[in-house]
């Protein structure tokens, strides 16, 4: 390959990186794309992409690629990453067991031989050092030049694409903060633990639906929508649900309504989860058979959301110590929630159900102590739906 065709391949390749990089806002998944386009552009051995984390003052790497993503923490200033992070200074270096500020554990753990190292700090537009990258063991040769000016160029890019995926993982981490604080207020005022309750609903709703094999992308969806499935509560009188005894005919349609309000608290929602939340609130007591409430909804009229937290609500309910009964043994609200397959539940969700049993069971058995987030209260809304 000539020279131009070299420069040309590699302008391609940035290219590439370019686009690739600005359309990922996971960081994690980031990282594992930037290491691996390094990896490919400078022909080398293994990439790893280092964040600083200023809370501990470490840089840490999930990115190691050959290493099933064992996630690495560095102190700032020691050893090959945290030289260059403290001093902002690229080290291009061809024999790293020659080098002092190397350190062998990793090699030693893994079997690898690091031989050579370029390490280059990641800046922000500000001038800001954000991480480091660092290339081991390029192809038949050390590093030169053109290899600093090239992860150069490619630094550039990649830090604007982190420090984006960063403020996108920020604001999402602040709005299921809110999500989830929502669901508390909700819970709170009639559950006597709020947070295993709404961390088994998210939990078991999400092991259902990856038995049905949704994508990723919904399973996260219904993991922080479900929580908010009875968020209407708030709009039932204090003397309906806290009530010890059995509720009158009129009371009992009252309480109903909590579907009613909930839709009506998410309803017009800017954002997909809060309108993923609306359909679990407004249809997570409808039945398969459509002889469920409010709408009286059958088989696939009702979210797939509502059908798959239907069935998690009711074997967390029924699996919970209750007012007016004890908690049944999670085999016999399995057995319960079987015997309503194509009734009160579809029959995909049921079977997706017994395929990661196992999985609840542990999340059970792991819920099955007093939490100490929420301090306890009393009773559950669901006491009546049995």
């Amino acid at each position: 390959m000539t020279r131009v065709e070299e420069l040309e391949n590699f302008l391609r390749l940035l290219v590439n990186f370019g686009g690739v990089v600005s359309k990922e806002t996971n960081l994690n998944k980031l990282l594992e794309i930037i290491a691996e386009q390094v990896k490919t552009i400078l022909v080398c051995d293994r990439c790893s992409v280092f964040i600083l984390d200023r809370q501990t003052n470490e840089l840490w790497s999930k990115v190691a690629l050959g290493m099933q993503h064992t996630e690495i923490r560095v102190p700032f200033g020691k050893g090959i990453v945290g030289h260059v992070a403290s001093t902002g200074v690229t080290l291009n270096i061809q024999d790293a067991y020659q080098d002092q500020r190397f350190t062998h554990d990793i090699d030693k753990l893994t079997g690898y031989r690091t031989r050579s190292i370029l390490a280059m700090p990641l800046k922000n537009v500000s001038g800001h050092i954000i991480g480091v990258f660092e290339a081991m063991n390029k192809a038949g040769k050390p590093f030169n030049t053109d290899d600093e000016g090239l992860l150069q160029l490619i630094s550039s890019l990649a830090a604007s694409g982190i420090e984006n995926a960063q403020l996108y993982e920020s604001l999402s981490n602040s709005q299921l903060e809110t999500i989830y604080r929502l669901a508390v207020t909700a819970e709170y005022r009639d559950q006597q633990d709020t947070a295993i309750h709404l961390r088994h609903i998210s939990e078991y709703s999400a092991l259902i639906a990856h038995g049905l094999g949704l994508p990723e992308r919904e399973v996260h969806n219904i993991r922080y929508a479900s929580p908010l499935h009875d968020i209407g509560k708030v709009g039932i009188a204090d003397a309906i649900l806290l009530k010890p005894g059995k509720l009158t005919a009129e009371e009992f349609e009252e309480i109903k309504k909590h579907t009613i309000y909930g839709a009506k608290i998410l309803c017009n929602a800017e954002s997909s989860l809060l309108q993923i939340a609306c359909k679990v609130a407004s249809s997570h007591h409808e039945k398969f058979d459509g002889t469920g409430y409010p709408s009286r909804l059958k088989g696939e009229q009702i979210s797939i959301y509502a059908r798959i937290v239907s069935v998690a609500d009711v074997f967390d309910a029924l699996c919970s110590q209750r007012v007016y009964k004890p908690k049944w043994d999670p085999e016999k609200a399995r057995e319960y929630i079987n015997g309503e397959k194509g009734k009160a539940f579809d029959p995909a969700v049921v079977d997706a159900f017994e395929k990661v049993y196992g999985e609840i069971l542990k999340m059970h058995a792991l819920g099955d102590g007093k939490s100490t987030i929420i301090p306890g209260i009393t009773k559950e809304l669901h006491r009546h739906s049995f």
